[in-house]
């Protein structure tokens, strides 16, 4: 085993005492200032929270929003992110819904009629 020496940095490239050069003490100024005190969410409320990225901001109806908070309230008090299909079933009969009426065509692009079970 041969003892040679490993090359020596040049010292500007190589920093190993970081005191008294903290950034965060300077007084830079900014242009834009940004660390008002408030916090940006506050301004959008409790309806920024129900807002589907994948459909931008639209205008969820009444019934939209009291289905996304009764799922957001059900997944938060049993810790469940991803709820399954039944539990939703439950959340929509907790809110009150029951089958009452025929099938009639689904919704979006589809041209068929749901699944018929038969009891």
């Amino acid at each position: 085993m041969s003892q040679e020496k490993s090359p020596a940095f040049p010292e500007d490239l190589c920093v190993t005492d970081r005191r008294g050069k903290d950034r965060r003490k300077r007084q830079i100024p900014v242009a834009l200032e940004r660390r008002s005190g408030k916090d940006r969410r506050d301004e959008k409320g409790e309806r920024r929270r129900q807002i589907d990225p994948t459909t931008c901001e639209r205008d969820y109806s009444n019934e939209e929003i009291e289905f996304m908070k009764a799922m957001d309230q059900y997944k938060r008090e049993n810790r469940r992110p991803f709820p399954t299909w039944s539990e939703v079933l439950e959340v929509l009969r907790a809110l009150g819904y029951r089958k009452v009426a025929e099938q009639t065509q689904m919704p979006g692009l589809s041209t068929s009629m749901p699944p018929k079970i038969d009891a």
